[in-house]
């Protein structure tokens, strides 16, 4: 069972305690059952916007924006003078931001290759970028600016010929300055407001105003989340973004203050957020949640980080550092701290992150906002199987083959034999046709040849 005797914030797990494993096991299954309403909802929605262009995206955006707009895409001007309202040195950490995250994207560009092989093989791939994307940004109460960064840089250090923002509107019709300051410094093309599953649908089909991408990216609520899954196969879509989640391993050098503070700015995103504690010193428990108790008075989204607390807050105070990262590969998180004076060591048993941060002065909000490394990971386990969003993920490779007959000769016999192993015929027949040409041209040269001895 959970120590309660500090009757801290977050519940108190020993290792040997009956409930440890439970608890544990418990916040691991984290993957929530798709709302069979929200998606009958959203397949209408979708459905309207496919079926109707921008009339649809007009009426619900006032329907669920409060927005009366005659036109969807921002314009110039418009984006000129929100530009400039901006703080000059907001606007400066917006580029010294986007200027991180694309020096960091363009350490290993994939590039086209090709192959020769003897007897006539030529094979490789073409690397190209995606012709259009587009980036879904959320609105609602908070703003995102960061989310433009991360979602765009990538996209425009490939030379994506056309990038594609949506957001919400404002009721006044307004896009948030610092969302377009943030859209002009990351390299965003074109900016259309319109937020939740008619964005995503009027992305995926195309419009009258709104033209069709061939991906749509970027983080959204439930609505848009499974707008995105409808969508999927007209486009293509990143990994489906779950609320956010942060580990944090500390061993006896950390912090107590510093380690609440990263637990808190994870948890103040969601209500549905995570954060958990594994750690080695049992002191370190009763310190981190002092120190969160007395950070979260002072925290303006309080309510928010308390719930998130409540509902997926643990600390687990585990036997070693063995245990510890044991845990840590189980739970896969999106965001993973070491708060240790062994960080580098510890770095190589990491098996399942999106991000990790290393050592003392590596908080989780540097990989958030500026660092380079991109801040769209993996959540909710997949950590196991998906990377963070990059280059890769705007680009497409194609692969090419070139056989001359001496290369079909050599390997037609194996060829036909693997297809009779499956027994699909006609894939042996196309080969064989063009191995009785081979060999009918190889009689013919050698007739020719002893014809010409014989002379």
């Amino acid at each position: 069972m959970a120590s309660r005797a500090n009757k801290g914030v977050l519940p108190v797990y020993q290792h040997g305690d009956s409930g440890f494993s439970k608890a544990f096991e418990k916040l691991c299954r984290r993957r929530d059952e798709q709302d069979e309403s929200t998606a009958k909802t959203v397949r209408k929605i979708v459905d309207d916007v496919r079926g109707e262009g921008d009339a649809k995206v007009f009426a619900y955006t006032k329907k669920f924006d409060g927005a009366n707009l005659e036109i969807l895409e921002v314009q110039r001007d418009e984006w000129d003078e929100a530009c400039e309202r901006v703080d000059g040195a907001d606007r400066a950490a917006l580029g010294k931001a986007a200027m991180r995250v694309r020096e960091f994207h363009k350490k290993r560009i994939p590039s086209s290759w090709e192959m020769r092989e003897e007897g006539g093989g030529f094979m490789g791939q073409r690397v190209r970028a995606l012709k259009r994307v587009g980036v879904y940004v959320p609105g609602g109460k908070a703003s995102y600016p960061s989310t433009v960064i991360m979602n765009t840089v990538p996209a425009s250090v490939v030379e994506v010929p056309e990038i594609v923002m949506a957001t919400p509107p404002e009721a006044d019709g307004s896009i948030r300055d610092e969302v377009l300051m943030a859209a002009r410094v990351a390299g965003v093309h074109r900016v259309f407001k319109m937020g939740g599953a008619q964005a995503i649908a009027a992305l995926a089909y195309g419009t009258e105003s709104v033209p069709k991408v061939d991906k749509i990216v970027g983080p959204g609520n439930a609505y848009v989340q499974a707008a995105k899954r409808i969508v999927f196969g007209e486009v293509a879509i990143d990994a489906e973004a779950g609320p956010t989640e942060v580990v944090v391993v500390a061993d006896k050098s950390a912090t107590a203050a510093w380690v609440a503070a990263d637990l808190i700015s994870q948890a103040e995103h969601e209500e549905d957020a995570t954060a958990i504690l594994i750690t080695t010193v049992k002191a370190t428990a009763t310190r981190v949640n002092s120190a969160i108790e007395k950070q979260l008075k002072e925290l303006e989204r309080n309510e928010i980080a308390r719930a998130s607390f409540k509902k997926n807050g643990a600390i687990f105070v585990v036997k070693d550092m063995d245990q510890a990262m044991e845990l840590a590969n189980g739970y896969a998180p999106e965001h993973l701290v070491l708060a240790s004076d062994s960080a580098d060591a510890l770095l190589k048993r990491v098996e399942n992150a999106g991000t990790v941060f290393l050592g003392h002065y590596s908080p989780v909000a540097v990989g958030d906002y500026l660092a380079g490394p991109n801040h769209v990971l993996p959540t909710g386990g997949t950590a196991r199987f998906f990377s963070p969003l990059g280059i890769d993920d705007f680009m497409k490779r194609t692969a090419f083959i070139r056989f001359e007959p001496p290369k079909l000769r050599e390997l037609g016999a194996d060829v036909i034999r693997l297809s009779q192993m499956e027994g699909f015929s006609g894939h042996g027949n196309s080969v064989e046709l063009r191995l009785q040409k081979i060999r009918r041209a190889r009689r013919e040269r050698e007739a020719a040849r002893e014809a010409e001895l014989e002379i």
